[in-house]
């Protein structure tokens, strides 16, 4: 019992000793910000935890342009010396190693300093801008407006490939079932930096996240693409950098006479609704999404409208016209608020419906469905679950209206 207490003080929790720095041109690593992973199970298994160190601490510093890394460790003591039965400390360098572009990390801090300054201060972004903006400061005495750029490169971009894999390095700390790009040039990858100025007044870049499109092939001669990943590095988050980001490839493929709409690969759920406050601000100003018309009901007008303009598919589209037309919905009216209710209604009600049509049309045919009848609720439920849909989805939309209103 003694031994299994003992053994205890040498397992770390990764999600906790692991600490990222975004070092930039000129800053001092104790100024510069740290963050932990949101995940660690694609490094160290499926616990995330790290056996074999005391006190353990491991930072990974990057270079806030060009991305290489330091990784530093240090513990006040290791299994190894104790001698336990041939007790070993895992691994921590390789597996990390292992996320790098042929392993290439330093681990020599001073080393690193002196290599990555002279790449930082020749790093430009690759690719061909599609999109800037600013990022300002309402708060009087406040912080700067802040400048970034966004870029598009492909495969064929000079200095990507080796770019984008140090990029992906990352990923895996914070995307679940995170894997490198298969290289296709099919890809298409939209690249975000901050511009800064260094303690000397020179202008430098940090990089700070990126999205990944696969342009599917569309019937007859078209293309779909299709969002795969996207990542805003923690430091950059919850500053509307995303939004942006989705709306720099609204604007390159809106401008594509080849590409019929805009698909993404299993968005999470905070993907979807900040993709759903973009598409909402955008489409309030269309025709077709006029307040009296969102009250008719969604239309064909609609449909094409938002295709047409935004590369929207018709699938979002609907979610977008349901937004936008509780934004327009008097909810103090009851008849008016009544109708909105029973439009969503209807819409979650059709699964429902449609199996207990399957089930009528199984059982003319003389199939018995008497287990499949059993796992249906019975009508009462079905009322009472369609209502905690529907609540839930307009407590949702408001929350996404409230972005809406504030990027208009």
């Amino acid at each position: 019992m003694a031994q299994i207490s003992q053994l205890g003080q040498f397992v770390s929790n990764a999600l906790e000793v692991v600490e990222f720095k975004l070092l930039r041109d000129g800053q001092a690593i104790e100024d510069a910000e740290s963050f932990h992973p949101d995940m660690a199970h694609q490094i160290f298994g499926e616990k995330e935890n790290i056996f074999g160190y005391k006190d353990l601490k491991i930072q990974l510093f990057y270079a806030a342009g060009p991305f290489d890394v330091c990784l530093q460790q240090s513990y006040s003591k290791k299994i190894d010396d104790l001698k336990l039965d041939g007790m070993k400390a895992d691994e921590i360098e390789a597996p990390i190693a292992e996320l790098m572009p042929g392993g290439c990390i330093f681990t020599n801090l001073e080393e690193f300093k002196t290599q990555i300054a002279k790449k930082t201060a020749e790093f430009k972004p690759m690719g061909d801008k599609v999109m800037d903006f600013t990022l300002k400061n309402d708060s009087p005495g406040g912080p700067a407006p802040r400048e970034f750029v966004i870029h598009r490169c492909t495969l064929e971009t000079p200095g990507f490939v080796k770019f984008h894999a140090k990029l992906e390095s990352i990923i895996f700390w914070f995307v679940d079932a995170a894997s490198h790009i298969v290289h296709d040039h099919q890809w298409d990858f939209f690249l975000v930096f901050e511009k800064y100025k260094n303690p000397k007044g020179e202008e430098r870049f940090a990089t700070v996240g990126f999205t990944s499109v696969y342009k599917f092939y569309s019937y007859p001669e078209k293309i779909r693409p299709r969002i795969s990943q996207m990542m805003i590095l923690p430091p950059f988050q919850r500053l509307g950098i995303g939004s942006k980001l989705i709306e720099s490839l609204y604007s390159y493929y809106g401008a594509e006479e080849n590409v019929t709409d805009i698909t993404v690969e299993e968005p999470s759920d905070i993907f979807q609704n900040m993709r759903s406050a973009v598409d909402a601000k955008l489409c309030k100003n269309l025709a077709s999404f006029a307040p009296e018309k969102l009250k008719q009901g969604l239309s064909k007008e609609m449909l094409e409208e938002a295709k047409a303009k935004y590369k929207i598919n018709p699938k979002q589209c609907r979610v977008v016209y349901e937004i936008l037309r509780l934004g327009a919905t008097d909810r103090s009216n009851p008849q008016e608020y009544k109708e909105y209710r029973l439009e969503i209604k209807k819409r979650l009600n059709m699964f429902y419906a449609k199996q207990k049509r399957d089930l009528a049309r199984a059982e003319k045919r003389g199939v018995n469905v008497a287990n499949a009848r059993a796992m249906l609720p019975s009508e009462e439920q079905h009322i009472e679950q369609l209502q905690l849909e529907y609540k839930a989805i307009e407590e949702m939309y408001s929350e996404i209206l409230k972005k809406v209103n504030q990027q208009v």
